[in-house]
């Protein structure tokens, strides 16, 4: 019996349905165990590159005079990185603030005593070596707030590349270990999700100075190593 052509096409559409539905989400076939790894890989590097805070504060009777004492003295400490070759693609103003200050008594409002301007640039020392010198001398042209050294790698690629070796193969070693404790053997990896990297920029270290800095000692800033690390999830397949 032939069937109406309007309910011969809504039949064979499950089917139908069914058959896109399957190409676009074909399932992962396996014919054997899944196992699920995450490995650490790491690696270490001497950095190259110290990025730090430098900048003026000054305080006046009026926000005018704050603000004009405060450009005369940052001038100053801009001169002086230029003198000492630092590029100007390698300083940028970070913070420019004014703000008032207060006195405090009981049982009156706050009275405004005066005003207090910062200034503060971001600073990239390509050669770590020199920083300790030029930041000596941006305090004897009136710097007197230093935030840092934040130490890193300028170009990381290469190290987080040999971290991400390194996780590969510590995957691969517990697989093994894990398929040998199991009775089975690593047929292949699956797949691979790297999960988060660090490229080698640990917290800010504050470097601390005399008033006087010219009876200081000269401040040193020493590179050590930093450690270059990726974190990646391994699926193998043991058979």
């Amino acid at each position: 019996m032939r069937l109406p052509l309007a309910l011969a096409l809504f039949a064979a559409l499950p089917v139908a349905f069914t058959a896109a539905h399957a190409q676009s989400n074909p399932p992962i076939l396996t014919d054997g165990t899944i196992l699920d790894i995450t490995a650490t890989g790491k690696t270490s590097a001497v950095p190259d590159l110290a990025t730090i805070d430098a900048g003026v504060v000054t305080q006046s009777a009026t926000a005018a005079a704050a603000l004009s004492d405060n450009a005369a003295r940052m001038a100053k400490v801009l001169d002086a990185l230029k003198t000492a070759g630092i590029a100007s693609r390698d300083i940028s103003t970070s913070t420019v603030r004014l703000s008032p200050q207060y006195r405090y008594a009981d049982n009156q409002p706050p009275a405004i005593t005066g005003y207090q301007a910062t200034n503060t640039v971001t600073v990239k020392f390509h050669d770590i070596a020199k920083a300790g010198g030029i930041l000596d001398a941006l305090v004897r042209e009136g710097a007197n707030q230093i935030d840092g050294p934040n130490l890193s790698l300028a170009n990381p690629d290469a190290a987080l590349d040999q971290a991400r070796n390194d996780a590969v193969t510590k995957a691969r070693a517990r697989a093994e270990l894990y398929a040998k404790a199991a009775g089975l053997s690593v047929s292949r990896i699956l797949s691979i999700d790297e999960n988060g990297e660090n490229a080698g920029s640990p917290p800010p270290r504050p470097i601390m100075f005399a008033a006087r800095a010219e009876a200081a000692p000269k401040t040193a800033i020493e590179p050590g190593e930093t450690d270059v690390t990726v974190n990646l999830s391994v699926r193998f397949l043991l058979k």
